[in-house]
């Protein structure tokens, strides 16, 4: 069970909202854990700032961890906007950090909310949009001369070389498409004239992942 993010790289969005300086980041990421750190990257970067609001939402299914906070700001105008912007998002796994300059102008609770919707919602509109698919990570064994061939087949059915090991043979790890799989198996017997050996369906490698799954960028 693994989880690749292609092409899904960190978004950063500045505005000069109300004489304000607000600076928001989003990024994707699988764990928990690895929002959190990212959230307290962010807060460590921006330490002179007023205030650096969190928003995470993290798993799939029944298996979704929210989590936001108002790091100061007036209870419920900071953190749960922002967390509201995530969900009505249609993104996963993502987490984003609003940081806040404070422009010496008092908006009250009605301005924050405002303030800290539009931000996130700016840097959602800019982050790539993926989709998740399930995948097959699979090993198997060839001779030396099929080794060209073998790259030649998993690029043709989109599948990824995660890992080629030299020893007597070769032992090729790739991460394909569950519905590229059968095509996948058929193009290397064929290709490799019944050479290849010994495959393996590996278990899984992400736990925090409810499924096998595969990320490809979809071009808006």
């Amino acid at each position: 069970m693994a989880i690749r993010w292609m092409g899904v790289m960190p978004v950063r969005w500045k505005t000069g909202l109300w004489k304000w300086t607000l600076l928001c980041k989003a990024a994707k990421f699988a764990l928990t854990s690895a929002a959190r750190t990212f959230i307290a990257r962010v807060k460590t970067e921006y330490a002179d700032a007023q205030h650096n609001v969190p928003a995470y939402i993290i798993g799939s299914g029944n298996t979704v961890t929210e989590f936001c906070s108002d790091d100061g700001e007036p209870s419920g105008t900071a953190g749960k906007p922002a967390l509201a912007v995530l969900r009505g998002s249609g993104l996963g796994d993502v987490a984003v950090v609003i940081t806040r300059y404070f422009g010496g102008t008092l908006l009250g609770t009605g301005g924050l909310v405002k303030a800290y919707t539009e931000s996130t919602q700016m840097v959602v509109n800019a982050v790539p949009r993926g989709r998740r698919i399930p995948v097959h990570i699979v090993m198997f064994v060839i001779p030396y001369p099929l080794l060209e061939r073998m790259r030649a087949v998993a690029a043709l059915q989109h599948a990824d070389i995660m890992g080629e090991d030299f020893g007597a043979d070769i032992t090729m790890t790739v991460r394909i498409p569950v519905e590229s799989f059968e095509a996948f198996q058929t193009e290397l017997g064929e290709r490799s004239a019944g050479k290849s050996k010994e495959w393996l369906i590996l278990p899984a490698l992400d736990p925090s992942s409810s499924g096998v799954t595969f990320d490809r960028l979809l071009r808006r």
